[in-house]
């Protein structure tokens, strides 16, 4: 270990025993080592995912803002886990956030997504992640538009969109 790794991981510890100890950790986050109804191999994830839906979902990966497929998407309908097609969001609670992402204020119901603290940042984020795979899906935030004040944050990849019958 260099002397630098060191630091950098004594650092985290820090400040997460600090935030720990003042109270600041995400509020929302649920931490949880429960299994999931639908569990596979990396092997078995990989030939059902692309590449990137791999690397978001498998990886907690991140897709580069304003540049996914559902940023701007106006569309009437739901967006389903890529991974397991569970029911997530509706386009009734997707808002612009002009962050870059798909953002919405609600999930469909509070059982479809769970949530973790995520320290890959130094500092705690609230990680989303669906409650039927286990997915890594995005992160919320508390800056979101009434009713709820919340931003679900998440990854174009993470998502496959059901458009609404025509009425």
């Amino acid at each position: 270990m260099t002397r630098r790794t060191f630091l950098k991981a004594g650092l985290a510890l820090g400040l997460g025993i600090t935030a720990k100890a003042l109270g600041i950790m995400p509020a929302l986050a649920k931490e949880s080592g429960r299994m999931f109804q639908v569990t596979k191999t990396d092997e078995e994830w990989r030939k059902i995912l692309t590449p990137e839906q791999f690397r978001v979902l498998r990886q907690e990966g991140t897709e580069r803002p304003f540049a996914n497929k559902y940023d701007a998407s106006k569309d009437l309908g739901t967006y389903h886990c890529a991974g397991c097609d569970l029911p997530l969001f509706s386009s009734d609670s997707k808002y612009d956030s002009r962050t870059g992402w798909p953002s919405f204020w609600k999930p469909i119901s509070e059982k479809a997504v769970g949530t973790k603290t995520d320290w890959k940042l130094l500092h705690p984020r609230t990680e989303v992640h669906c409650t039927r795979c286990g997915g890594h899906l995005g992160h919320v935030f508390d800056d979101g538009p009434p009713p709820t004040g919340l931003r679900y944050c998440i990854n174009s990849a993470a998502l496959n969109f059901v458009p609404a019958p025509a009425r």
